[in-house]
């Protein structure tokens, strides 16, 4: 009796210490600084790509977390590019909230300039920097931005648009 104690609480201790290392993964989260937007469409040359603009301060942005990790699942093929804009200082609140939301296998960035507007207007000079803000690019990369919350159905009529 004794015995199958100690090898179920060993057990147990292995499972846990297994669960603690998988949630202290670190997200790549790569720095937005002047010239990363272009950075980004390049990186997605002659592909069809949603960019998802987010803030740890918007409860917007944190409530449609889930529906993104639902849509990244069910079109595996676009590429879906998350960008906080919260600064340096906010990297482990982005993290745990991206590890909570399964969207670490999607490409993260965050604010890494002190000048915001500078960053926001290389995006999109027509933007006032309301959140959320998603921008969907086709192949050719013309691009279509959405301030404001989206349902599901909102997101599959736009993936209809740039995925042909």
């Amino acid at each position: 009796m004794p015995l199958k104690k100690i090898v179920l609480s060993l057990l147990l201790l292995v499972m846990a210490a297994q669960n603690n290392a998988v949630q202290a993964e670190q997200v790549d989260v790569r720095s937005f600084v002047s010239g990363s937007y272009q950075q980004i469409l390049s990186a997605a040359a002659n592909q069809p790509l949603m960019l998802v603009v987010w803030s740890i301060t918007c409860s917007s942005c944190l409530k449609d977390m889930a529906l993104l990790n639902s849509l990244h699942k069910s079109h595996p093929g676009l590429k879906i590019v998350m960008l906080a804009t919260d600064g340096a200082e906010a990297d482990a609140q982005i993290q745990n909230i991206l590890q909570k939301n399964e969207l670490t296998t999607v490409e993260n960035w965050n604010y890494a300039d002190e000048n915001t507007q500078k960053l926001q207007y290389e995006i999109d000079p027509d933007w006032y920097g309301e959140l959320p803000r998603t921008y969907f690019f086709n192949k050719s990369h013309q691009r279509e931005g959405v301030s404001g919350v989206l349902s599901e159905a909102d997101y599959q009529a736009h993936f209809a648009k740039i995925i042909k």
